[in-house]
């Protein structure tokens, strides 16, 4: 078995359900993930995590390892390790980071009573919970550009969410910022072009470059099946891992709270 396929099973075995947010359920008989509940988490099929463990899916893509190192809560060091075995080069300095240590990641596993994100320095959407989808729309229906909020926001004309003015700023000041640090970060470089290319809007606050600083602000979800919901936005930065986690709270005893309750009990499904 190669060192890949080794590193792949063992650290499989080494999460349980519930650290992986999921229900540990009945009949288990070993400990750890099954490999359709990693196969989920990583947004794959059953197969290929059986190939992947039995050495014969070779070349997996830098996306995928990614995912998979989000999956098995790997950190720094063992994300590297997978990377190198798996016979690609680990994220480099000038890359835009997306992957969530262990810590981040526990803190969206326990608040799951509350809509929460995790975003790259480049506002991509990286990590989410069910009540956030339920709220937004499901992420992971998204591809490309469309997983850029600023992409959505100046021109996909995504109206889930009511952006004010106040966060389109943030949004052009932060990529600037994000193009100062990450430089070699392709990805980065072809939505800022596109975006400066395809929004007007978008150009001109490039043009201004403002410095970002995140504040407090209110939003409406405008599409969910319970209603609109008004939410109080909170954004916290993890500078060692420059990500955003992105917190949407409601007032207790509110219109807003009631509906948040229902989409809570729903998930995804609609509501009549």
């Amino acid at each position: 078995m190669s060192e890949f396929a080794n590193a792949l099973k063992s650290w499989r075995k080494r999460v349980t359900p519930q650290q992986a947010g999921l229900p540990a359920g009945a009949g288990r008989r070993t400990p750890g993930l099954r490999r359709e509940e990693l196969a989920a988490l990583a947004g794959v099929s059953v197969d290929y995590v059986v190939r992947l463990e039995q050495g014969r899916a070779v070349n997996p893509s830098p996306q995928l390892l990614g995912a998979l190192a989000r999956a098995l809560r790997l950190d720094d060091a063992e994300r590297d390790h997978l990377y190198r075995v798996a016979g690609a080069a680990p994220p480099a300095d000038g890359i835009v980071p997306r992957h969530i240590s262990p810590g981040v990641q526990r803190m969206l596993d326990r608040l799951g009573d509350v809509p929460i994100a995790v975003f790259t320095a480049a506002w991509e959407t990286v990590a989410w919970n069910s009540l956030w989808a339920a709220l937004s729309g499901d992420p992971s229906l998204r591809t490309g550009l469309d997983r850029f909020l600023p992409w959505r926001h100046f021109v996909a004309g995504d109206s889930s969410m009511d952006f004010d003015d106040e966060h389109a700023a943030e949004f052009s000041a932060d990529l600037r910022a994000a193009t100062g640090r990450y430089p070699a970060d392709p990805a980065l470089a072809q939505l800022v072009n596109r975006l400066r290319a395809e929004s007007p809007e978008f150009a001109h606050r490039w043009s201004q470059a403002r410095i970002a600083v995140h504040r407090s602000s209110r939003k409406t979800a405008t599409t969910t099946p319970a209603g609109p919901v008004t939410v109080d936005c909170d954004v916290l930065s993890v500078p060692g891992d420059d990500l955003r986690i992105v917190v949407y709270t409601v007032v207790p005893g509110s219109e807003d709270a009631s509906r948040l309750d229902l989409l809570r009990v729903a998930g995804l499904q609609t509501l009549t």
